[in-house]
């Protein structure tokens, strides 16, 4: 699990290095200049502070946030009768897939190596479930590597990822907020593994990218983007989920009709 002491480290010397990113409606990032440099908090529409710089040293800041300021809000906007049917986030898989795993057994050590570091647990090996002659891949042999977390890890894992890792990616202008898959679920896509202060960009060989499913219990797309707005995730402006109107496949009959009829 990553040291508190180096998120207290890391989230002190953020927050006056990076720029500000433009966030959807749900949330907005605002920047105040002080005499140590530029504070950065994260606010919802109704005006609470959900993430504040005096609460970089709090341990499981965002953990803390959800259950103190983060439920209540979606309890009160969405008329939840129950607390249980607040949504919130069941587990967080980071995969990262390697192609030359076979040929190249330092590299998939070195892989499994700067995942643990990045995530704080050490990742599994993801091996191939069939056998494809044109890829030259066997059945059972590795072809990437996989961790799932849960609990006070995946909080962990999340603030650094929202706080740290997406401000550090090149060209940044937000995720994309059509990544949903209709059931509540995101999925993120990071093409450098060295957006994260944990890896060492001197001792970085060739860049590995890796995905990031954040699975929730939200019952709907829209439920599922407010609870990752809240929690400061900046999604890109001028989107939201939408529903994808799949065509209706023909079956044989319908084929067979037309043939006869142009017959």
């Amino acid at each position: 699990m990553a040291s508190t002491a180096f998120l207290q480290s890391s989230s002190s010397s953020f927050h006056g290095q990076f720029p500000v990113v433009s966030v959807s409606n749900a949330t907005r990032i605002l920047s105040g200049r002080s005499t140590n440099g530029c504070r950065l908090t994260v606010k919802a529409s109704t005006g609470i502070v959900l993430v504040d710089k005096s609460e970089a040293e709090t341990a499981h800041r965002l953990k803390t946030n959800y259950l103190e300021k983060i439920a209540p809000l979606l309890k009160d906007e969405f008329s939840y009768k129950n607390i249980h049917e607040i949504p919130k986030i069941e587990k967080v898989v980071v995969n990262c897939g390697i192609g030359d795993a076979a040929q190249n057994s330092k590299g998939l050590e070195a892989a499994l190596k700067d995942l643990a570091v990045i995530t704080g647990q050490r990742p599994v090996k993801t091996r191939a479930r069939n056998s494809i002659a044109t890829f030259k891949l066997r059945e059972g042999q590795p072809i990437g590597i996989a961790v799932t977390l849960r609990g006070n890890i995946m909080y962990s894992f999340l603030d650094r990822l929202i706080n740290l890792g997406l401000p550090r990616t090149r060209d940044f202008q937000g995720v994309n907020p059509n990544s949903f898959d209709g059931h509540g679920n995101y999925s993120i896509g990071i093409r450098d593994q060295s957006v994260f202060p944990e890896i060492r960009f001197d001792g970085l060989g060739k860049p590995k990218g890796m995905d990031v499913c954040i699975t929730t219990t939200a019952k709907t797309d829209k439920e599922a983007q407010r609870l990752l707005s809240l929690m400061g995730m900046p999604f890109r402006e001028g989107g939201g989920p939408t529903t994808v109107m799949r065509k209706k496949k023909l079956k044989a009959h319908h084929f067979d009709s037309k043939s006869k009829g142009r017959r």
